[in-house]
C-alpha cells in the first residue's frame, strides 16, 4: 500500500504517459527476468535491444539516428523512478542515458556520430565510461592510465575498475592521461571498441548487492586507439567530466529519493498487516513514530529533488546543489531501509523479503558517483572554505 503523498508539479502529461509505457516495458520485459540475471550476474543482451525498440536509450540523441531528440531529462527520471520500485538494477539504462550519452553527444564528431549513435540507441551496442582505478576512484586527478600519442594513434595502458557494464559493453569511453605532466588539462576521453587488440575483461566482480548488473575489472596494454576515437579534443576530458557531474548525481538523487518512498511504503504495509502481542506492530507509539519520521524524511527528499530536478531542466542546477542532492539522498535511503529491515524483524534478514535485497542494492549509493565525502569536500570548497 503506498503511504499518502502530494501531487508532484514537476512532470507534464507526456511525462506520465511516458510512464506508463516504461512501466508497461519493466513488466513485460525485465521483471520476469531479474531473478535469473541476479544469479547469472548479468543481463541479457536481448533486453537492451527491446529497450532501443521501444524508444527507451539515447532520449536526448538525435532522432535521426534513432534517439528520442528530446533534451528533457524529466524523461530520464521517469525510467530511473520506474526501475526502483520493481526493484531493477542489472538494466543500466539510467547508466547510460544520464552518464554515458551526454559524452557522445556534447563531443562527438560528425563521423562518430554516424559510427556509434545508431548502434547506441538500437541496443545494438552497450556503452561504459571507465574513470575508476585501482589506486584513483574519487580523486580524477589521480588518473594513471596513460594514452600516449603515436601519431595516427594513442597507445593506451593502464587497469580500470569498478567499471558498470565493463563485461556487456561494446564501447568503453576510457578516462586516461595523454600529457602526464599537465594535470588536469592532460586528461583526455579515449573510445576503446570491443575487439582491440590488448583490451582485456578480467572478471565480473562479486559485490554484495546490485548482482544482475556486470561490473568488470578492465585492462589495456599497448591499445592501439586510432586518433578517430578520441572523444572531444585531447586535454578536454577533465573538463567534459565536470560539465557531466551535476547531472550524474542528479541521477543518482531521483533514484534515492524514489528508493525512500519505496521503503516508507514497504514498512507501512508490513505495520499494517504484522501482528504482535494481539495487533498490528503499526499501532505501538515507537513504530507509529518511527514511520512518522520515514515519512518526513522522504518527504524533504522528494520536494528537495523536484526542486533540483526543474533547475536541471531550466538549466539552474550547479555543482553544489546536486553534490547536496546526492549526498543527502542516497545517505537517507541508506538509513530508512535499515530501519525499514529492522521494523520487519527477522523476515527483514530474509533475502526473498524486497526490503532485504534492498538493504543489499542500496549500500553502493553513498559510494559510487563520488562519496559522501567527496560532495561534502564540494559543498564546502563552495562556501569558501
Amino acid at each position: 500500500m503506498t503511504a499518502p503523498r502530494p501531487p508532484r508539479t514537476v512532470f507534464e502529461p507526456e511525462h506520465e504517459a511516458f510512464r506508463a509505457s516504461v512501466g508497461a516495458f519493466l513488466d513485460r520485459e525485465v521483471v520476469p527476468h531479474h531473478d535469473r540475471w541476479e544469479e547469472a550476474g548479468v543481463v541479457d543482451r536481448e533486453v537492451w535491444a527491446k529497450a532501443g525498440d521501444h524508444g527507451l536509450l539515447g532520449l536526448q540523441l538525435p532522432e535521426k539516428f534513432g534517439g528520442g531528440g528530446v533534451d528533457d531529462f524529466r524523461f530520464n527520471a521517469v525510467i530511473a523512478e520506474e526501475m526502483v520500485p520493481r526493484g531493477i538494477h542489472g538494466c543500466a539504462f539510467p547508466l547510460f542515458n544520464d552518464m554515458i550519452a551526454p559524452y557522445f553527444l556534447q563531443s562527438a564528431t560528425d563521423e562518430q556520430a554516424d559510427r556509434w549513435f545508431p548502434g547506441l540507441c538500437s541496443g545494438e551496442l552497450i556503452a561504459a565510461i571507465a574513470m575508476t582505478e585501482p589506486g584513483a576512484g574519487s580523486d580524477l586527478q589521480g588518473i594513471r592510465t596513460t594514452a600516449v600519442d603515436q601519431g595516427d594513434h594513442y597507445l593506451l595502458n593502464g587497469q580500470k575498475t569498478f567499471i558498470s557494464n565493463g563485461i556487456l559493453a561494446d564501447l568503453v569511453v576510457v578516462v586516461a592521461r595523454t600529457d602526464p605532466d599537465a594535470g588536469h588539462a592532460g586528461i583526455s576521453l579515449l573510445v576503446v571498441e570491443r575487439g582491440m587488440e590488448g583490451f582485456e575483461r578480467g572478471r565480473n566482480l562479486d559485490k554484495i548487492g546490485q548482482h544482475a548488473q556486470d561490473t568488470a575489472e578492465l585492462s589495456f596494454t599497448d591499445v592501439r586507439v586510432p586518433k578517430e576515437n578520441l572523444l572531444g579534443q585531447a586535454g578536454t576530458g577533465f573538463a567534459q567530466l565536470m560539465t557531466n557531474l551535476s547531472q550524474e548525481r542528479l541521477s543518482m538523487a531521483v533514484s534515492a529519493a524514489t528508493a525512500c518512498e519505496w521503503v516508507l511504503d514497504e514498512s507501512v504495509s508490513y505495520a499494517r498487516d504484522r501482528q504482535a502481542f494481539g495487533r498490528p506492530i503499526g499501532r505501538f507509539q515507537h513504530n507509529r513514530f518511527l514511520l512518522a519520521e520515514m515519512a518526513t524524511e522522504a518527504r524533504i527528499a522528494r520536494v528537495f529533488v523536484d526542486d533540483c530536478l526543474a533547475k536541471h531542466v531550466r538549466g539552474e542546477l550547479d555543482a553544489a546543489t546536486a553534490s547536496m542532492a546526492k549526498w543527502w539522498t542516497t545517505e537517507l535511503q541508506v538509513k530508512l531501509v535499515d530501519r525499514g529491515l529492522q521494523l520487519h524483524g527477522g523476515y527483514g534478514y530474509m533475502t526473498e523479503y524486497p526490503i532485504a535485497r534492498a538493504y543489499l542494492d542500496s549500500r553502493v549509493q553513498t559510494i559510487y558517483g563520488g562519496t559522501t565525502e567527496i560532495q561534502k569536500e564540494i559543498i564546502g570548497r563552495s562556501l569558501g572554505l
